[in-house]
């Protein structure tokens, strides 16, 4: 089902189906960007100016990985200091390197997220184990 939103962002509206989102990212000042699907395009929510919106994407947020067995499939990976909520399932490639470290592309955007198993643990682990009952395949 649906998760429609409406966003005022730039003057503009526009009405977005949050469960096609692939990844959010909190940053460090306090704002949330997300990217629109099936382009690059950057939203970009400033709690103080927009705190209605900014609520609207914490309460969907906190619906998708709020029950744990349900979105195993919902990451969260610090990332260049910032936090990214990131659905697993919309990624199409995982590079592991030889020294252990995990990168894939978000595909709404051109950024590629890099995940050490020193530094994040626990995404790292939820990671493997994604790949591993999606595709059948083991990164070691």
């Amino acid at each position: 089902m649906a998760y429609w939103v409406k966003i005022l962002y730039e003057r503009k509206e526009y009405v977005v189906n949050f469960d096609s989102v692939n990844a959010f990212c909190y940053e460090q000042n306090g704002r949330v960007t997300f990217w629109l699907p099936d382009s690059a395009i950057p939203i970009v929510i400033n709690p103080q100016n927009n705190l209605d919106d900014y609520q609207k994407i914490l309460n969907y947020l906190e619906r998708v990985t709020g029950l744990e067995i349900e979105n195993a499939h919902w990451v969260k990976i610090i990332y260049e200091r910032n936090e990214y909520l990131i659905n697993l399932t919309c990624i199409s490639s995982f590079c592991q390197e030889s020294n252990g470290r995990i990168t894939f592309w978000l595909p709404d955007g051109t950024i590629p997220i890099i995940i050490n198993p020193v530094n994040n643990p626990d995404s790292y682990e939820k990671v493997l184990k994604f790949v591993q009952k999606a595709t059948g395949y083991s990164l070691s």
